[in-house]
């Protein structure tokens, strides 16, 4: 038996993994586009801001360590064309040499890659780029331009546009380098997977810590500066009220979101789905024969929603391991997602889970939503702090939809986040979360958590309605 996995990433690694946990015998090899593979993308930020001291750190295993677990890497390595009758996939190395190699199955992992919005100078000829100091941000390469930028041109000032989980990510980390840091985000308010109450308390978070930031913001163009003109770089945009908008500053990183790679599949045929991610059941088999894909390139079973295009790292390992299980010949499935997700913005940290109002209404439910507060542990003991709650039910059945916290970073908030989750996940209803029993001890806790003290004020503000 050979498993090709396309990708060394999150989706491929966590496969190829799998495959030989459950056949030591099988022959896997993983096909690598670049030099790192099983890189924590997510972790880029910390690195970019010297938190994370080496890049080398952020591999979740050496390359050592991951042929030493039976697998080959082709490192450098590019998929060109799948053969799916033939069951053969043609690659061509760094030196421009082709190469087709034999599979029995194959998993598709390709990823996503960053969006690139319409904006003037990013694109055709004459476009800006690293060397200008203007970067998108999504792979390891992508970080070594933006850290030669920083060492070798040593900017004061920095634009982010977007301000989604990345670019506030990115907005920390250049603050924290001393950079004086502007954010532009298209959208009412920054942060927008939560709700704009929650989406507020981020925005006075960067504004405490000195990031300027324009919301309602759309980026038109960047251009090279005049000399004598402050930044290298001049941002033209427009504010809400069509006014206009400019900005100087010595570098630019574009962070808007990402779309799926799916290019090799959909040319060998595979059906594609939701924002044009491949199409796979919940085995993660796509309609070509013995090829299977998972990660950011594919399609996510949501458990409220059902299909939809939700790329997360955690989805990709679960989604990477139920592949490598089923090219052996398992009859594993997906579970699904509910798109949990936590930040840390500064000192304070945001987080979600499941559906707010608005895509629960449009998923058919009859949504309220509940905002509260309470402490993350007891008052009396030194150093409590606030976490702000918002909790989605069905007005008729009371089950949980979904759960937004914000507080402190100290103050659990991704533990609360995944309770909250696994309330989810299993089909509860809000008051069930009263019943739960958690931990408690006053330097940590209350006898009812703070997600039971947010539960139970939408239990009694659900009956008010």
């Amino acid at each position: 038996m050979h498993v090709i996995m396309i990708g060394g990433s999150d989706a491929g690694i966590s496969a190829a993994l799998r495959a030989r946990e459950l056949d030591p015998a099988a022959e896997v090899t993983v096909v690598v586009a670049d030099a790192y593979p099983n890189f924590s993308i997510c972790g880029i930020p910390y690195y970019v801001s010297g938190e994370v001291a080496h890049w080398r750190n952020l591999a979740h295993r050496t390359i050592a360590d991951l042929e030493a677990a039976g697998m080959r890497l082709r490192l450098d390595t590019t998929a060109q064309r799948i053969d799916v009758p033939g069951r053969k996939l043609l690659v061509t190395s760094a030196n421009g040499g082709e190469e087709l190699l034999g599979y029995d199955k194959l998993i598709v992992g390709t990823g996503a890659v960053p969006v690139r919005p319409p904006i003037r100078g990013l694109a055709g000829p004459g476009a800006l780029g690293p060397g200008d100091g203007v970067h998108l941000l999504h792979s390891m390469d992508d970080t070594f331009a933006v850290m030669r930028t920083l060492e070798q041109a040593a900017p004061a000032s920095a634009i982010i546009v977007g301000a989604g989980y990345i670019g506030l990510e990115m907005a920390d980390a250049l603050t924290v380098r001393g950079l004086q840091v502007t954010q532009m985000e298209q959208l009412p308010e920054v942060l927008p997977t939560v709700d704009p109450e929650l989406g507020a308390l981020v925005r006075a978070e960067l504004a405490a810590r000195g990031v300027q930031v324009l919301t309602g913001t759309t980026v038109q163009a960047i251009t090279r500066a005049s000399s004598g003109h402050a930044g290298r770089l001049h941002i033209q945009a427009t504010a809400a009220d069509s006014t206009a908008v400019t900005r100087a500053a010595d570098m630019v990183l574009v962070v808007v979101g990402v779309r799926p790679e799916t290019t090799l599949a959909a040319q060998a045929g595979a059906a594609l789905g939701v924002k044009g991610a491949i199409a796979v059941d919940r085995g993660m088999r796509t309609h070509l024969p013995d090829v299977l894909a998972a990660g950011d390139c594919v399609i996510t079973h949501h458990r409220l929603l059902g299909d939809t295009y939700l790329p997360l790292g955690t989805t990709a390992h679960k989604q990477g391991r139920v592949a490598g299980e089923n090219a052996l010949g398992g009859q594993r499935q997906f579970a699904g997602s509910l798109g949990t997700q936590v930040v840390k913005i500064f000192e304070q940290a945001a987080a979600r889970t499941g559906l707010r109002d608005h895509e629960a209404a449009a998923a058919g439910f009859d949504p309220v939503t509940v905002g509260s507060q309470a402490d993350d542990h007891k008052a009396y003991y030194p150093g409590s702090q606030r976490i702000s709650m918002r909790f989605t039910g069905d007005r008729s059945t009371g089950r949980l939809l979904g759960v937004q916290l914000f507080g402190h970073r100290h103050a659990e908030i991704a533990k609360r986040i995944d309770i909250a989750a696994t309330a989810i996940f299993h089909g509860m209803t809000v008051d069930a979360v009263s019943d739960l029993d958690l931990s408690y001890t006053p330097p940590l806790g209350s006898p009812w958590d703070a997600v039971q003290i947010g539960a139970q004020d939408w239990v009694r503000a659900a009956q008010r309605h």
